[in-house]
């Protein structure tokens, strides 16, 4: 979905004001679910056994300002930030995954990892 305001905030922020808000991003997610695979030699195949889990992947790109590049930059030194997730629309606790940022034209690229159990 194009066009979308992304927020994220510090673990330890609990006030509106600790929400960093990127206006006109692209933001993709990817769910995956957890299974154990078995493969049973000599018998009739393979045991497939899904766990109950699922880990979600979100991609955000866009651009952002310098400064907003920092507080972000903080947030991925410092622990599992939160983000809104405008799909399902409620907070998610995440990680980064990977954070690329090109300063020549304020472009940005997040992924984020939440763990769901």
């Amino acid at each position: 979905m194009a066009g979308m305001d992304f927020f994220i905030r510090p673990a330890s922020g609990t006030t509106s004001a600790d929400w960093v808000r990127i206006p006109n991003c692209d933001m993709k997610v990817r769910l995956t679910r957890r299974l154990t695979r078995t493969i049973i030699r000599g018998e009739e195949g393979d045991d497939l056994h899904d766990e109950g889990s699922e880990s979600a992947e979100y991609t955000v790109t866009g651009e952002i300002s310098l400064d907003d590049y920092k507080r972000v930059l903080s947030m991925f030194r410092s622990g599992q930030p939160y983000i809104h997730d405008p799909f399902e629309e409620r907070d998610v606790k995440v990680i980064f995954a990977s954070m690329e940022y090109d300063g020549s034209n304020e472009m940005f690229k997040f992924a984020l990892l939440e763990d769901i159990v």
